[in-house]
Order: structure tokens, then sequence, then C-alpha cells
């Protein structure tokens, strides 16, 4: 650190219990977040006080705090111990099974990350000032140290930014690349306004989709703040658990994590439900920033054809665009979303690799893995929906 920067002491806590709540805001939601509702100090404690993470889960809280002498807190990294890979969105299986393989123990893992949500934002928060770099600085530092001196293989801070990305690689971190997809609000007034900016083709498919579901008698609607009731979660954690079960086979959130949701963060939640008969069907959870809207789980648990677009991605655009949201992020994977305005970009995530020769074996890889991504990004832009100049 600079000569003139406080003394900032490190430490560990493994409970956001032990945080002033709107400390921790004021640096994980300083600018520069946009408001990510999932590195609030609610958020958060409702993954710790509904027991989707814990020792038991195999995501066990090590927050990372950094404060100067009087206690105020300058820094924060959302920190966890792994005892596997799962959760994260970023994957890293062969890495473990190789290193296993070698005769290494990859496991226990340090990730800096938001469970289950594979969400770009910041990974190093700061109290904006003067000193801010330097305590980022000083946090990744404290970060290889505490893997290096606890028998840790290593520490992955996945979805970070792309300033935290260069941040880390610039104090020697192993830098990997991915992809995911977001639809981009270019000034649309209405849905139709975005409608008129694609090729014809894809125009009429995506009006021939929406109406299948109007067809259907489904009514589809988001709900959001006061709107939602307990009868809209336990119907939503109906289909989380039924697509959880049959795509992943463990669902990672428990029934109280909707609860503490609805009642702690329910300004953030936009809720698309869709009912048959007033008989809720199926839906898509969102949360919101300042200037994004965020999809995040889907469920059905019947089967109506195209259902699943509307809910996640049409009922987003819809809401983006009437509340002026710059954009909509949809999630990891998935390259239907491409046809329906959904455009791949670059996701960036930082690793510690502590065993030398299992160090080198890794930047090897991502050396080769890195062109491969931004080729493959650069390929599936050419499916864009959007008309091209001279295209109708």
């Amino acid at each position: 650190m600079p000569d003139d920067t406080p003394t900032v002491g490190l430490r560990i806590v493994d409970s956001l219990a032990a945080v002033d709540a709107v400390q921790w805001d004021a640096c994980a939601l300083a600018p520069g977040s946009a408001g990510n509702p999932f590195l609030s100090y609610r958020f958060l404690k409702a993954l710790e006080d509904s027991k989707s993470v814990g020792r038991r889960t195999g995501w066990q809280p090590q927050y990372l705090l950094a404060e100067a002498a009087d206690g105020t807190l300058l820094g924060a990294a959302p920190l966890y111990v792994k005892g596997h890979s799962q959760g994260e969105y970023v994957f890293d299986h062969g890495w473990a099974q190789a290193f296993e393989r070698a005769g290494g123990r990859y496991y226990p893992k340090l990730q800096v990350a938001v469970p289950f949500t594979p969400v770009p934002g910041p990974r190093l928060f700061a109290r904006p000032g003067p000193y801010a770099e330097a305590v980022r600085d000083a946090m990744i530092d404290m970060l290889t140290t505490i893997a290096g001196d606890n028998n840790i293989s290593s520490v992955h801070a996945t979805f970070c930014t792309e300033a935290d990305w260069k941040r880390f690689g610039a104090r020697g971190w192993l830098l990997r690349l991915g992809q995911q997809y977001h639809w981009h609000n270019d000034g649309y007034r209405t849905f139709d306004d975005f409608l008129g900016a694609l090729a014809s083709r894809k125009r009429k498919a995506i009006r021939k989709e929406r109406e299948s579901v109007r067809r259907e008698g489904l009514t589809v609607r988001a709900l959001c703040g006061d709107e939602i009731g307990p009868e809209h979660w336990d119907a939503f954690f109906a289909f989380y658990m039924d697509t959880g079960g049959r795509k992943w086979g463990s669902p990672y959130l428990t029934r109280a994590f909707f609860d503490i949701l609805g009642s702690t963060m329910a300004d953030k939640v936009v809720l698309v439900m869709a009912e048959a008969d007033g008989r809720p069907v199926g839906g898509a959870l969102n949360l919101k920033g300042d200037d994004t809207l965020y999809g995040r789980y889907w469920g059905c648990l019947e089967s109506y054809a195209f259902l699943h677009f509307e809910a996640c991605y049409y009922q987003a655009i819809d809401y983006a665009i009437a509340h002026g949201l710059a954009r909509v992020e949809a999630g990891a994977q998935g390259d239907h979303k491409i046809q329906r305005g959904y455009l791949p970009v670059p996701t960036f995530s930082a690793h510690w690799i502590v065993d030398p020769g299992f160090r080198r074996a890794i930047d090897d890889y991502l050396k080769r893995e890195r062109p491969a991504v931004e080729q493959e990004i650069e390929g599936l832009m050419q499916y864009s929906p959007f008309r091209k100049e001279n295209e109708g």
C-alpha cells in the first residue's frame, strides 16, 4: 500500500451477523455495482439464515473484511470454503480430477462468489475513497496468503467484473473467460419497438410463440413487492423443486430462503407467474438492480408450448422496457436465447493455484481456452436476430 494509506486490518468472519449491514452495503453496493441485489447484505444474509449455505451444504461462509483502525469497514469479499464444485457455473471438475489423479488434494478450496448465482458483479468490494484500490490489492494478497497457510489448493473468483479480473491478473492470478446471454435495451418504448429491430423471420417467430401461449388460455403477469404473497412463494417453490430435481438432482435453495427473500427484498423481486383458470402452473424469478433485471429460476408443473420463453425472456423484456432498465441478464448456457434477442457477452473469472506444477498446467490450458471462447462468441454473434442493413 502507499505510505499515506491508513493501517488496514484484515480478518475473516463466518457470518454476516458479525458485520454491520449499512457498512457492508456501503462497500458492496458502491458506485460501479449497478445496485446488484445479489451483493447486498440482505441477499447474502438470506442465504445464511435459510441454511441454503453453511457447513452442511459445502458452502461455508468465511467473509473477508478490511477494516480501518476505528472499525470502519473499508472493503469486503464474499468468501466460502468449498468441499465440492457444485453451484458455481464456472466448471473446474476436470481440474479437480486431474489434480487428485496426480496425488493432490483439490478440496477444500476457496470461492469468491455469490453462491448459486452466475451473475457478473464486483467481487472485491471497497468503500469509495482514495484508498479503495489499495484495499482491493490488500484483499487479493490476503486471499493468496490464506490459501498458502491453510493447505488449500486454490482460490477462485468467479463472475467478477472485467476491472476486478484485470486486477487479479496484475497480481499473478490465472485468468479465464466464459460467456452468457444478455438483452440490451436500445431505447425501446414498447415490445413492438424491440420486435421492429429484428429480421422479419425472427420477428414473426416470436409473435407466433407469444400467441401460442395466449391460445392456451394462460394468464402471465409480473408481480412485484406487495403483490407477491405467501401463496405465490408456495407455488414458485414447487416450480423450483421440479426443475431442480429434473435437471440438477439437488436444488440448492431451501423453502425458507424464498420466505426471507419475500419479507426482506420484495422491492427487488419481479416474480412472473403463469396461471391456467386461476391455478398457478409455472413461473420465473427475477431480481432487479439499478439498471438491470436479472433472470434466475424457472419452473413449470405442466407442459405448455413456449411458456418457458414467455415467462423467462419475453416477460423480462416487457418489464425492462416498461421500467426503463438498460438490460436483462438471462444467465449462463442456452444458445436458444440468441434468437430471442439475448446476445453472447464474455464473463470473467480469476484463479489462484497454489501448487506450482499444477498452476503451470492450468495456465497452459487457459491460454488455449481464452481465444477459443472469444471465437465462440464471435461465431454466435453471426446468429443475431437483429436486422442487418437493408434487411427487412
